[in-house]
């Protein structure tokens, strides 16, 4: 697990959403030292405080965990495997055949 990395969406969104470090700090009941150390990854965040983070923010903990794009793409293939989940054999050749020309269609167009 990558603690800089999540310190660092952890500071954006809070900069993006207009909250200081002290702010956010109180809201989830820790030192703004504690605060710092957590958005520049110098200590490890226990489970309870990630989620109050999560929560103050009003943010998913996986777009803290993840890269959005990655989570995002993540989100699309797993939707795609459901739908393919109860498909027959003959459905799933049907629908690969779909996908392989619709990405066709889109990457000339893009």
């Amino acid at each position: 697990m990558d603690y800089f990395k999540i310190g660092q969406r952890i500071r954006k969104i809070r900069k993006a959403r207009g909250i200081s470090q002290e702010e956010l700090a109180e809201k989830i009941g820790i030192s703004t030292t504690h605060m710092s150390h957590i958005e520049t990854g110098n200590t490890k965040l226990s489970l309870p405080v990630f989620v109050a983070i999560s929560e103050a923010l009003e943010v998913r903990t996986d777009d803290l965990l993840h890269d959005s794009v990655n989570a995002d793409r993540s989100r699309s293939v797993d939707a795609i495997l459901d739908l393919l989940e109860n498909c027959s054999t003959q459905q799933i050749k049907v629908m690969e055949d779909i996908l392989k020309a619709v990405k066709a269609a889109i990457s000339t167009h893009l």
